[in-house]
């Protein structure tokens, strides 16, 4: 059951840990990954920032990356890339959320699902001739 919200800002600021599983669409796990999000208001925009280590196959590495939700009222926002390229809409109202997002010839199916008021889900469904995998990430308030 998701956990609805009135105020995207007030949910997701602060300190998180990440989970994150990447599997092939038949379910084979391909890699993994852990580390920390931050959210901060900077200037009337939610930063999203995240760090941490990726284990794709045989690599092993560093990964970040950083994303602003422009708040748009209550639980919604525009959410777009550090480049300055939109990425997709959300809205939590109801505590979940579906997104699409086309890249090249690559489909993205996002989808949010907030638990409750320490723990959410983003689940991304890729497909096309380049990619076709599930990325899960599970986020959980960090400290107390």
């Amino acid at each position: 059951m998701a956990f609805p919200i009135t105020d995207l800002n007030g949910y997701f600021s602060g300190d998180w840990r990440l989970a994150r599983d990447i599997a092939g669409v038949d379910g084979e796990a391909l890699g993994s990954a852990a580390g920390c999000v931050t959210f901060t208001l900077e200037d009337d925009v939610l930063v999203y920032h995240e760090s941490g280590e990726l284990r794709l196959g045989a690599h092993r590495g560093p990964f970040v990356r950083t994303l602003h939700y422009r708040p748009a009222g209550g639980a919604r926002a525009a959410v777009h890339f550090d480049h300055g390229g939109f990425f997709h809409d959300v809205d939590l109202t109801t505590g979940e959320w579906t997104a699409d997002h086309p890249c090249s010839a690559d489909w993205y199916r996002g989808t949010y699902l907030l638990v409750d008021e320490r723990r959410w889900e983003q689940e991304w469904v890729v497909t096309g001739p380049a990619k076709d995998h599930v990325i899960t990430s599970r986020f959980t308030r960090a400290g107390g």
